[in-house]
């Protein structure tokens, strides 16, 4: 959970490569998730992982073939924003009750369990959304070693619908103020449902339930690890690629560094990086690229300045979604242009996360073939004729994170703060000029510098720096000044779906402040963005 990756462009087609995705790594134990739509099912994949257990998420329609052969110890129905009671609801496919393997719903999830198996939901007056408190009245595998008969225990609700019957089999095992039915068991068939969410953070013990129900009722070992995956992963790449040829475009962040590093270490010399250096990156960054992948790690990398290019098909854009497409466009023309320059080759690789692919995949339809680069364009063209190797497709940020240190990438870089594909282009508001550039990498990278040398870079999820598209009079010494805005950005989260700002002391941020305004010329004023983002939000600019 990159940041999540931009979303902003509909994805193209690709017919030439819809069957390009390369082979993934198959873990023994395997928990399978079945989305309803709710806007933090990623976020139980993340708390089944951080168990130790192997875990991927399919739509709730997804054919049937295919969540058989999944092969799934256990399978978890995600929260959705519909009523199951209404005709058009999705409904889970009725066969996975008959699998013979434990099922959990979760909210939405619970209530399509009892519609299904025979209970009864229905319309509340009495909705729930936000901190509740359930009650314990029954143990159950669910709950062991976590929650006893009697106990009290904060949970997050988001429902507005009622269970108002059970199934025949099930038991209560909690119930809340608005819902009798907070949580209830099947202890023959193993199918639990929960109408709180345990993937959230405001369900403190929720990532214990969630381990209990992967590892003690579903019996995964909690083998997860991304050491064992490395090593898969590397054996994938080379089944994949054989003697072919790898191109990899390279932007130095987090996820295209580790998806390079990963392919070199499976292929070696068969892998060439391409950086398009589109002029939009922040201070120092393009050197970095270099000196990291040419000098330190020896990967054969075709470096191309196109910044003038690309300043030049920017004057004058104002729009932030045209200079999305301008750099998206721009970017596959360049880099197609550096890939025949080197003879081509047969495997384009990109850093796409598991964020990614399951953003692509829509209730009705599954994965869109996208190229994500560093610019999240929109298509991979079909003139390249290349198929795609996705060594990351089954990782969460945080996992690339772990990932990148098992191959010894520097801390520096795996730590990185998510920085989007068209940079600076969106944090320069409205039109873009080379000295708008200049005085924003200047006080951007002031302002790390400066929550660097506090300590506080690792405790911040993204931080960065915005010229406002707006000018206003000062006072600098005996002069009056008519100078630009800068707008300081600092969120924390946990998992990339909700963030709040950062709570800087006062006077770090008056430092910060008195520091951009004293010596980036071109800037008399710095305020301080205080907003937050609320749960399923995956924009960060």
């Amino acid at each position: 959970m990159t940041a999540p990756a931009d979303t902003a462009l509909a994805p193209q087609k690709a017919k030439s490569n819809d069957a390009a995705s390369p082979p993934g790594v198959v873990m023994a134990d395997r928990i399978l998730i079945l989305d309803f739509g709710s806007q933090v099912t990623q976020l139980i994949a993340r708390r089944i992982r951080e168990a130790g257990v192997y875990c991927e998420i399919l739509p709730f329609n997804a054919p049937a073939e295919r969540i058989r052969e999944f092969g799934a110890k256990g399978i978890v129905l995600s929260g959705g924003p519909a009523s199951v009671y209404a005709g058009t609801s999705p409904r889970a496919p009725g066969f996975v009750f008959d699998l013979g393997v434990p099922v959990l719903g979760i909210c939405y999830g619970e209530q399509a369990i009892c519609e299904q198996l025979g209970g009864k939901v229905e319309g509340s007056d009495h909705r729930e959304f936000g901190r509740a408190t359930v009650e314990v009245i029954g143990d159950c595998a669910l709950f062991d070693g976590v929650w006893r008969k009697g106990d009290r225990s904060q949970v997050w609700m988001s429902h507005g619908d009622k269970i108002s019957a059970i199934p025949e089999g099930f038991r209560v095992v909690a119930t809340s103020d608005g819902s009798p039915y907070a949580a209830i068991a099947d202890d023959g068939r193993r199918i639990y449902g929960v109408q709180f969410h345990l993937e959230v953070a405001h369900t403190p013990d929720g990532a214990r339930l969630l381990a209990n129900f992967a590892r003690k009722i579903a019996g995964c070992s909690g083998d997860w690890s991304m050491a064992a995956f490395k090593q898969q992963a590397i054996e994938a790449i080379r089944r994949q690629v054989g003697k072919g040829r790898v191109i990899c475009g390279l932007s130095g962040g987090v996820d295209s560094s580790v998806a390079a590093a990963l392919i070199h270490e499976a292929i070696g010399s068969q892998l060439t990086c391409i950086f398009v250096d589109h002029g939009l990156l922040r201070a120092g960054e393009a050197a970095q690229v270099v000196e990291l992948f040419r000098n330190h790690y020896n990967i054969p990398l075709v470096h191309r300045d196109a910044s003038a290019l690309f300043l030049g098909q920017l004057a004058g854009i104002e729009d932030p979604e045209r200079k999305r497409k301008i750099i998206g466009g721009l970017f596959i023309d360049v880099f197609e242009e550096e890939a025949k320059k080197i003879g081509g080759a047969d495997f384009l690789a990109q850093g796409t996360l598991y964020p990614d692919v399951i953003e692509s995949v829509s209730f009705t339809g599954g994965p869109s073939v996208t190229i994500k680069s560093h610019h999240n364009v929109g298509g991979l063209p079909e003139r390249m004729r290349m198929k795609l190797v996705e060594p990351l497709r089954e990782l969460f940020k945080d996992e690339v994170r772990a990932l990148g240190q098992e191959l010894g990438l520097p801390a520096t870089m795996i730590r990185r703060h998510p920085f989007p594909g068209p940079g600076l282009a969106i944090r320069v508001l409205g039109d873009i000029t080379a000295e708008k550039l200049a005085i924003l990498r200047k006080a951007d990278a002031i302002y790390l510098e400066e929550i660097s040398q506090a300590g506080l870079y690792d405790k911040i999820w993204q931080a960065f720096a915005v010229l406002l598209p707006v000018r206003t009079v000062g006072v600098m010494g005996d002069a009056r000044t008519y100078d630009q805005v800068c707008a300081l950005r600092a969120v924390t989260s946990t998992d990339g779906m909700t963030a709040d700002f950062f709570p800087f002391p006062m006077d770090l941020l008056g430092r910060i402040g008195t520091r951009i305004v004293n010596e980036v010329r071109g800037i008399n004023r710095v305020v301080y963005d205080v907003t937050s983002k609320p749960p399923g939000t995956i924009e960060w600019e």
